[in-house]
This record gives structure tokens, C-alpha cells and sequence, in this order.
């Protein structure tokens, strides 16, 4: 057994340490996930998602194509490890992948431009220098939000540090 130093680099999760903070990013791999998607030249937005966007699975919009949606929303799930601000419009996009539409479409669109204009954000740990850990906790849900099922979708997150866990830029 060799030792290769510190981790720096793992599968696809570049780690830097520092003595303040450990920080995880994706910044390549979004930056690939942008060329697949044939978006690298896209204008970068600064937001996520319309306000009060309401997609349906009966949307009668022409067809696109469901393999490369699913690619494209597939490597956006695996981003979401180091990208918790995404996640709520991923796991909203996600809902479509049976039958992918030009509405669907344009709203992964959106959200990409939203990843190019971001792509050098990641999570943030600081290190607490023995400090108490302290528990934070946040839920929320829609009550009904899904128009076609009238399902709600909710989210928890929970936090174990000293301070919460941020999402901002790595450089």
C-alpha cells in the first residue's frame, strides 16, 4: 500500500482542503455536462426555474428526444451531490423522463444555462476547531403540488456542524 497524499480528486468530486474548510465541487464535470448538452456557448441565467412553473405529463407539446433528456437529467443528478441548490429543479425535471416533451425540454434548457453561470459553485465544510456540534434542521413542502397527481413534494435537510453548510463559489 502507497500513500498518494491527500485526496484531491474522486469520482468526478474534486475536493480542495484547506485550513479553514474542506471544500467538494464539480466544476469539470459540469463543464462537461455543458458540452454534452451542446450548451458550452449558452448564455448563463440566474435562476433556477420560473416562478410558479407548472409542468404536466400530458403536455401536448411536440416530442424531443427521450434519450438524450434522460442523459442530460441523469448526469444533472449526479452534479446534485455537490450542488444542493439544483436539486429541487432536477427532481422536478426528473418527473418527465417517460415521455420527455419541448416544454420538459426548455426547462432543462433553463436550468443548464443556470449551471453554466454557477458551474464553479460547490459545498463548503468548515472545520469547527472543537467547537459544539450543533443540530439544524429545515422541511418544507408543497401541499399538492403536483398538478397531475396531486402529490406533495417535501424536503428535508439537516445539518451536524458548528455552521451551516453553504454552496458558493470554489475559486
Amino acid at each position: 500500500m502507497s500513500d498518494l497524499g491527500a485526496l484531491t480528486y474522486y469520482l468526478s468530486i474534486e475536493v480542495r482542503q484547506g485550513r479553514e474548510a474542506l471544500m467538494l465541487g464539480q466544476s469539470a464535470y459540469a463543464s462537461k455536462l455543458l458540452e454534452r448538452s451542446g450548451m458550452t456557448e449558452c448564455k448563463p441565467c440566474v435562476t433556477l426555474m420560473e416562478e410558479r412553473l407548472k409542468l404536466t405529463k400530458a403536455s401536448t407539446a411536440a416530442k424531443v428526444d427521450a434519450t438524450l433528456y434522460r442523459s442530460i437529467v441523469g448526469d444533472m443528478r449526479y452534479l446534485v451531490h455537490t450542488r444542493p441548490d439544483i436539486a429541487f429543479a432536477v427532481g422536478y425535471v426528473s418527473r418527465f423522463m417517460e415521455d420527455p416533451r419541448e416544454d420538459h425540454w426548455a426547462t432543462v434548457k433553463r436550468l443548464l444555462r443556470y449551471i453554466k453561470g454557477t458551474v464553479d459553485h460547490g459545498i463548503i465544510f468548515p472545520k469547527t476547531g472543537g467547537s459544539r456540534l450543533q443540530l439544524t434542521v429545515f422541511s418544507d413542502a408543497d401541499m399538492a403540488g403536483d398538478i397531475h397527481g396531486r402529490q406533495s413534494t417535501s424536503g428535508v435537510l439537516v445539518f451536524l456542524g458548528s455552521a451551516l453548510i453553504s454552496w458558493l463559489s470554489l475559486k
